[in-house]
């Protein structure tokens, strides 16, 4: 394997951290310890930027190229979970059922189903009850994972200095 460039950043398929690298997992680090990574991250992923300065934090997280137009080194973005609003939810209906073990959806000459939890026993024309139609979810967040294969992201803290651009 080639010398790394100090601040260069590669996946490894093994669940340890090489000599002269860092997990890429946002940890913060003494500037003094580390000069020539501060160098090149300075404060872009977190620190004070007197004393202390961050690694990236790539746990959970999908790196995506600088050259996308819409993204700048550094940026983060997405949830690993998410719940759904209102707005959010394509248009639809609940239909209310009846009949004594709820198998109809036609209310006519018929009373609200009854199920092992909830009996609803109302007369027509009358108020539906509340509880009639439960919101589901509770507002808990679903996983918003695409599928993923597990690497070890590690960064370099020894190597070349890379070369400035003239």
């Amino acid at each position: 394997m080639a010398e790394p460039f100090v601040g260069e950043i590669r996946s490894f398929g093994f669940g340890i951290v090489p000599a002269g690298w860092m997990a890429c997992n946002g940890q913060v680090l003494q500037i003094t310890e580390n000069s020539a990574l501060y160098s090149l991250l300075g404060t872009r992923f977190g620190g004070d930027g007197v004393k202390t300065f961050a690694l990236p934090n790539l746990q959970g997280r999908v790196p995506i190229c600088a050259s996308n137009p819409n993204a700048k080194v550094a940026a983060s973005g997405g949830e690993e979970g998410h719940a759904l609003t209102i707005n959010e939810m394509p248009s639809h209906q609940h239909e209310a059922t009846a009949g004594s073990n709820a198998t109809t959806s036609d209310p006519s000459g018929a009373f609200w189903g009854t199920s092992d939890l909830v009996s609803y026993n109302a007369a027509k024309n009358q108020t539906m009850s509340p509880n009639a139609l439960r919101t589901s979810g509770g507002g808990a967040a679903h996983s918003n994972m695409q599928p993923y294969t597990v690497l070890n992201y590690c960064i370099a803290t020894q190597g070349i200095y890379p070369p400035q651009p003239y």
